[in-house]
């Protein structure tokens, strides 16, 4: 039987879309797989690194300069497809691209971040939150679209990812999964992401690796959960409170937190040095929201997790750059949005590639 526990807006219902409950209503796709300021990162790093073959993603999450994403939850995200295809690669699956994504550059401001924060995860605590049972998935379908340097030849040029829909399952233990994301692999079946991997190797789970059962045993206590970030993500990314960030910012994009865990990883991002107030950010359907933001100074990109404005639900994530440039010839500008993300569904299921309500 499919445990759908998802519950539906007015608007949900015009677009036909089911969410897992208020705390996953509206949201923003993908992101995975595709995330933000780690992306600027691997960007600066590759921007002097010969043309190679494409890189397939691995069942496990791929690492980043800075970060070591989770084993199932964003094996391939899409902000690092984003980075993956620069270097005149094409996106596979026939994902076409055009015009570089871009937004307007929201103001930020501290003005208001606690009584946010704590809104938002009273939002959170409020929620019917049902565990994952034995033999059980977490199921998410989000879109996603990201922007990155194309080159052919000796001519770089600065391109948009077509829109598009990606699909995962994780078992509690994280070791059964399967993804569909034509971003990430051409073969409309999908691939799994079951471990052991080719080598039989069976990752323990980490923060930046999580399974459902893993972030079920992390302390509830915002400052001791904070403490446990900073010390696990020790010598990760640009620098350790945008690592910490990043690292609160996976786990909500593309994982299932435990009801008690999800407000207080709202609650730890808020003591994070930097953490910002964004008044009008979108989502990768056109959803405006308020965001909860920092920026990575390193690389100039603001990560922003996006949220609706009158219940406070999470909508999804985007990367824009807000200062400086880079990428190959500094084409990415001020504006240009790097990764997007909108989760549309979250849900549990009685089994791998099971859809909820049996679509």
């Amino acid at each position: 039987m499919n445990a759908n526990t998802s519950r539906q807006s007015p608007a949900e219902h015009e677009d036909g879309t089911e969410l897992f409950s208020r705390t996953a209503r509206d949201l923003p796709a993908g992101r995975h797989q595709f995330h933000k300021e780690r992306l600027m990162a691997q960007i600066q790093q590759e921007q002097h690194v010969p043309t190679a073959a494409p890189v397939k993603p691995r069942r496990t999450r791929l690492v980043r300069p800075a970060i070591a994403l989770p084993v199932l939850a964003t094996a391939v995200a899409g902000a690092f497809v984003a980075v993956s295809l620069m270097h005149g690669q094409e996106a596979p699956g026939g994902l076409g691209t055009g015009p570089a994504l871009t937004t307007p550059v929201g103001a930020a401001s501290t003005e208001g971040l606690p009584q946010l924060v704590d809104r938002i995860a009273l939002a959170a605590a409020e929620e019917s939150h049902p565990k994952v049972g034995p033999g059980q998935y977490i199921y998410i379908e989000s879109r996603g679209a990201g922007t990155f340097v194309k080159t052919v030849g000796d001519k770089s040029s600065l391109v948009g990812q077509d829109l598009h829909t990606r699909q995962i399952w994780e078992s509690a233990d994280g070791t059964q999964g399967w993804l569909i994301d034509p971003a990430v692999n051409d073969d409309p079946e999908g691939e799994t992401l079951s471990l052991p991997d080719e080598q039989g190797n069976t990752p323990e789970a980490t923060l930046n690796a999580p399974s459902y059962d893993y972030l079920a045993e992390l302390t509830t206590d915002p400052d001791e959960l904070l403490a446990k970030i900073y010390a696990e993500t020790e010598g990760m990314g640009n620098s350790p409170d945008q690592q910490a960030f990043t690292t609160i910012g996976d786990l909500l994009g593309e994982s299932y937190p435990p009801a008690k865990l999800y407000p207080a990883l709202f609650k730890a991002a808020a003591k994070i040095p930097g953490v910002v107030v964004v008044n009008d950010a979108v989502d990768a359907v056109g959803r405006h929201g308020v965001a909860v933001a920092r920026l990575d100074e390193h690389g100039g990109v603001r990560e922003e997790w996006i949220f609706d404005k009158k219940t406070h639900v999470f909508l999804g994530e985007r990367s824009v750059q807000v200062s400086g440039s880079s990428g190959e010839d500094g084409l990415i500008k001020p504006g240009t949005v790097i990764s997007t993300s909108a989760v549309m569904k979250r849900a549990i299921v009685d089994g791998l590639k099971e859809t909820p309500s049996g679509e």
